[in-house]
């Protein structure tokens, strides 16, 4: 096929504005085929267990249509900002967007943070707002939403027909051409008298607006000449590409409505694969390259998908960025460092893996079972290396304990949780060797619940969640001296140590030694350094460890028979305890560096909050979409649900993210009370 005539369309929207349905339409349209139903479980993209049960998509689904001897990758996006991950993923190898809005909520939360997402890497974008026939839908009250959230270049490309509110069918405001809904199928029509006028209005700004692009199509514009088809083609074309217009179409994918005209305008102002700027990356000596999407560029692809089942095993979704691929060739894995044969090729339509001979500049595909390659890795001719840049996940923010229901469970879980991070950069999995607790974070509740369900579906694995326990450390604020002595004698070798040590708080464990004379050799200086830093692994007041504390030997005793590193590592354990509970110790607590994005208005909630959780503001700030930025030092054990919190004081629109800053001394109400806590 070539090149030129492909489309890679990356489709996003609120969680219920009907990506899914869209993209069944198409499908559908294009290959004359009865649609899968999301109730019935029979979508190609909602293919997963998961997926058919909660009706709602879970993770990024392939589905190619051919359509007028145009291949189109459509790449269907969950509309839960939980799974905000795959859409940062696909955003990062599509040229061209399609943003799905249900008419009777018009302009939703996930609708605008994927429209920022769009705008940030310049994708350009056509709006399809969904579900016009649903009752008291009111276009111009949409468009106004959509021109005031997502910007004021938004335009109609189409323009519903219909009386009384009553949803009937549309008008290609560009070729001026409307299409009726008789119950069955759009049919062509005459456009009704009383929308002819807004519709020229509209049609006559835009062609003024496509005769600004030039001098010569202006003169001719002002002449009084009519611009030709090609002319406005062309010149939508340009703005669309350039982010100046944003086409604006209206529809219904339940009945098929608008979506002929959908495909045609996917062709007509979407970016083919070789549009806009050429992927950058950079060669095997770090200086930047870039490729362009041609055949005739040397050979380059990105993964962006990791998947794993028990039928392929790995799957390594790719978009061919450059150049092409057949079977039995060469490539280089740059990540790993190492050459490939690839001995199989495959393109991807929802579930299936359809078997190819070859790939071409533009194509997204799929390798299987290749040893450590995963999402973000580059391939490329082993010739003409690139890496490109690696994608930007999301960190986790919403951390669990996880504990499985059976021993047998308990072995298997790790090898799960593996496969489960290969699918997902955005799970991380920690072992807390404190607690004891296996740890995983994920971006939300409804992203662990997924991950709960895909653990019981796919691989018969149930665990039981709980909330993980907050580390906490224990340092001293003063200042004492501590004797040890270890001394054991029953006939034969025993054991002789004795040590004085001045302990005192400091900015990390520190030991020295300050010994004058030969009260303790040299040579058993190590044993009590082991000795003092194996009993701050446990302090007296919590049984936490303890940080911040320099220890000095002063003195002590040996014996020339009976003494022995064991014996003055013990030593120093007992003078360290000897001298702990003098020292004023206390409980250090946690502390997280948040940064909280929100809407402005919604800053003083926001700040209220943060407050009645023992935050410090650090910083406030204004992202490039002109979001509110809260930096702020907060208690760990304050914020354990804080992402389901911020959910629901934003309506969904606020997120964070969170990571380590230090220990604090928690006042003495909290720590009276985790103490009790702790010592249960």
């Amino acid at each position: 096929m070539d090149e030129i005539k492909k489309r890679n369309v990356v489709v996003l929207g609120h969680q219920g504005s009907g990506k899914t349905s869209l993209i069944e339409s198409m499908y559908s349209v294009a290959y004359d085929k009865p649609k899968g139903n999301i109730d019935k479980g029979t979508t190609i993209s909602d293919y997963l267990a998961e997926e058919k049960a909660r009706k709602s998509s879970c993770r990024l689904s392939v589905v190619p249509v051919e359509y007028k001897d145009y291949l189109v990758n459509l790449i269907d996006i969950p509309g839960n900002d939980d799974f905000i991950g795959e859409a940062i993923a696909t955003i990062n190898v599509v040229k061209g967007a399609i943003l799905v809005i249900d008419a009777s909520s018009g302009v939703e939360v996930e609708t605008v943070k994927h429209w920022n997402l769009l705008r940030k890497r310049n994708i350009p974008t056509l709006i399809y707002v969904n579900k016009m026939d649903k009752e008291n839908v009111h276009f111009e009250n949409v468009l106004a939403g959509i021109r005031e959230k997502l910007g004021k270049d938004a335009t109609p490309f189409c323009y519903p027909m219909g009386h009384n509110d009553s949803f009937d069918g549309y008008i290609n405001v560009v070729a001026l051409k409307a299409r009726k809904y008789n119950g069955k199928t759009c049919e062509d029509s005459e456009i009704y008298p009383d929308k002819r006028n807004k519709v020229l209005e509209l049609h006559n700004t835009m062609v003024e607006a496509v005769a600004s692009t030039s001098e010569e199509l202006m003169e001719k514009f002002f002449s009084g000449e009519t611009l030709t088809n090609q002319e406005i083609q062309d010149g939508l074309r340009k703005a669309v590409l350039g982010g100046e217009l944003i086409p604006v179409l209206v529809g219904s994918a339940q009945n098929n409505i608008t979506i002929h005209t959908l495909l045609d305008m996917l062709i007509d102002y979407l970016p083919n694969p070789s549009d806009l700027n050429p992927f950058k990356g950079l060669d095997k000596n770090g200086n930047e390259v870039a490729r362009k999407t041609l055949n005739s560029e040397p050979f380059s692809a990105f993964v962006f998908k990791t998947t794993v089942d028990s039928f392929s095993g790995v799957t390594s979704i790719f978009k061919v960025n450059s150049g092409s691929i057949k079977v039995n060739d060469e490539v280089y894995i740059s990540k790993l460092d190492k050459t490939i044969s690839v001995n199989q090729l495959f393109t991807i339509c929802g579930s299936k893996l359809n078997p190819v001979q070859q790939l071409t500049a533009g194509d997204i595909g799929a390798i299987c079972k290749v040893d450590g390659l995963e999402t973000s890795m580059t391939l490329s001719d082993p010739k003409n290396i690139i890496t490109y840049k690696e994608i930007d996940f999301p960190s986790p923010v919403y951390y669990k304990s996880l504990v499985a229901s059976t021993k047998a469970d308990d072995d298997k879980l790790g090898s799960v949780l593996q496969k489960i991070q290969l699918e997902d950069k955005s799970v991380e999995v920690v072992r807390n060797p404190e607690t004891n607790e296996l740890i995983i974070a994920t971006l939300g509740l409804g992203h662990l619940n997924y991950i709960l369900e895909k653990m019981k579906n796919a691989y018969k694995l149930v665990v039981n969640i709980n909330d993980y326990k907050v580390t906490y450390r224990e340092t001293i604020k003063g200042s004492a001296t501590g004797e040890g002595r270890y001394i054991k004698q029953s006939g034969g070798s025993g054991f002789y140590g004795v040590v004085v040590m001045d302990f005192k708080p400091a900015k990390e464990n520190i030991f020295r030694e300050e010994i004058f004379g030969g009260a303790v050799p040299k040579n058993y200086f190590p044993a009590v350094e082991k000795g003092f830093f194996e009993a701050c692994e446990k302090g007296l007041l919590a049984g936490c460890k303890v940080i911040g504390v320099e220890a000095v030997l002063k003195d002590g005793k040996y014996h020339t028979v009976d003494s022995n590193e064991l014996a003055f590592k013990m030593a120093a354990i007992l003078a360290f305890k000897d001298a702990y509970m003098k020292c004023k110790p206390v409980l250090l607590e946690p502390i997280i560096k948040m940064t909280v994005t929100v809407h402005p208005e919604l800053v003083g909630t926001i700040l209220s909050d943060l407050n009645s959780r023992r935050g410090k503001i650090l910083n406030m700030d204004f992202n490039s979409v002109k979001d509110q930025k809260i930096e702020a030092l907060v208690p760990e054990s304050e914020i354990l649900e804080y992402v389901n919190d911020l959910k629901s004081m934003t309506q969904g629109s606020g997120y964070f993210m969170r990571q380590f800053y230090s220990y604090e001394e928690a006042p003495q109400y909290i720590a009276d009370k985790l103490l009790k806590e702790l010592n249960k």
